[in-house]
């Protein structure tokens, strides 16, 4: 018996409907983007600078999955910095998408998680200036003011 669900090469559940910039689903047949491979175990400076082209590109959503893949692939210590950044940057996406509930909630979550790394943020990340942006962030969505969904800058 086989499902009419979308499965990847291992057989795992994986919608391919193709997907717009900010990562919602389309028609199958639509043309959508480009999207960033999954799984890809990337050095931290890699990881950094895909996701702030994505970012920069009006991607965010796409940004989240490369933070993703790396914070699914870090060791220890580092492990929930990138899944900080990944919160981020379903935030921004959250907040490009007009869902200002979403945005408030994952970019205030990112920057808590992300906040114990300020001290001594490794790979050049500015955590201060990332949880201070994603707070303001937050406050203008959780208040109903107009999102300001420029990217931030990853690191300083």
């Amino acid at each position: 018996m086989t499902s009419g669900r979308d499965r990847d090469a291992e057989g795992r559940a994986r919608n391919a409907r193709p997907r717009d910039a900010l990562g919602r689903p389309l028609p199958y047949g639509a043309a959508g983007e480009e999207r960033a491979p999954e799984g890809v175990v990337r050095e931290p400076a890699r990881a950094l600078a895909e996701a702030q082209e994505l970012l920069d590109a009006g991607r965010p959503f796409h940004a989240h999955e490369v933070l993703e893949d790396a914070w699914k692939s870090a060791a220890g210590e580092e492990r929930q910095l990138w899944r900080g950044l990944a919160q981020l940057a379903v935030g921004l996406t959250h907040a490009a998408r007009g869902n200002s509930r979403g945005a408030a909630t994952l970019l205030d979550r990112g920057a808590g998680t992300i906040a114990p790394y300020a001290a001594a943020p490794p790979h050049g990340i500015d955590v201060a200036g990332l949880a201070a942006w994603a707070h303001g962030l937050a406050a203008a969505a959780a208040h109903g003011r107009e999102l300001d969904v420029r990217p931030p800058r990853l690191r300083a």
